[in-house]
């Protein structure tokens, strides 16, 4: 955060017909002549022949799973939700469905798709991560801290469970803590934008504009630096009175009308308090 088939068969029912004899002929005197037997049809010949067994759903192939990663949330969610109704036990469809729901603001049924993945498999890693990302995006982080302690004891070097566990704390009201567990994630993965948008807003938040517009200018330059990242920089910019400035990173990613209200949200929130009326939850980047 920078911060869901069936198939129906048709049964057929088969009945066997009697093979009758046809009307008595009459003979040469008048008599009705006995009609010769026929041999009867076997009844093998007289069933029809069975339809074939339609086949089971197939898994999805590797590479229709890559091209599903390309699609929008809820083309991805519906793919990975057909995907889990032909294997219930499929640990990378559960994930990715709770990566999907939680994509469009479904926490609660990301929260339900990554449990399902730690029944199967309570040791997940990427299942645990995905319920503290769930617990964090319905605002409960007191929640998030379990999973994304146990996350981080099984992978110790994965800077996204401290960062998770960060952005957590500080939701719970628990600053020292959080405070801890962003700079940990950020000696893990010093040169990840998300790792150092997190600890950004974390100083924003605390009224450390300028420790924060560092970070963010350093997050910005990296690869895989967002469109969030940059309108956060802009916030925080914006924030300090440099409205100019805020306004020229803001037009790199947004239409006028949005610079637009951004812009008057900037003026507003930078006034005499100095500080932004809102949360910055929305604006983290997703470990």
């Amino acid at each position: 955060m920078c911060r869901m088939s069936a198939l129906a068969a048709t049964a057929l029912s088969l009945s066997l017909g009697l093979v009758l004899t046809g009307p008595a002929e009459a003979g040469l005197f008048g008599k009705a002549k006995p009609q010769e037997a026929k041999p009867a049809a076997s009844a093998a010949a007289a069933k029809p022949a069975a339809p074939a067994a339609p086949e089971p759903p197939r898994k999805a192939t590797p590479e229709q799973r890559a091209m599903a990663d390309r699609l929008d949330p809820l083309g991805r969610a519906a793919f990975w939700s057909r995907e889990l109704d032909v294997d219930g036990h499929d640990l990378e469809a559960g994930i990715k469905l709770s990566q999907a729901l939680r994509a469009m603001g479904k926490y609660e049924e990301a929260l339900e798709a990554a449990q399902r993945v730690l029944v199967a498999q309570p040791t997940n890693v990427e299942g645990l991560l995905e319920m503290a990302r769930a617990q964090i995006g319905r605002g409960q982080g007191f929640y998030a801290i379990d999973p994304a302690r146990q996350a981080q004891q099984l992978a110790p070097k994965d800077w996204r469970a401290p960062s998770l566990l960060g952005v957590a704390y500080e939701q719970a009201e628990r600053d020292d803590e959080a405070l801890a567990a962003h700079r940990q994630a950020l000696a893990l993965a010093p040169e990840n934008p998300a790792a150092l948008c997190n600890l950004a807003l974390f100083y924003a938040t605390h009224g450390d504009n300028a420790q924060a517009e560092s970070l963010l200018r350093k997050a910005v330059s990296k690869p895989g630096a967002t469109i969030a990242m940059r309108q956060n920089l802009a916030l925080v910019v914006g924030l300090q009175g440099r409205f100019d400035e805020a306004e020229r990173i803001a037009r790199q990613d947004l239409p006028p009308e949005a610079v637009a209200n951004n812009m008057a949200y900037l003026r507003a929130a930078a006034g005499p308090a100095g500080a932004p009326g809102r949360s910055w939850d929305a604006l983290r980047a997703t470990p």
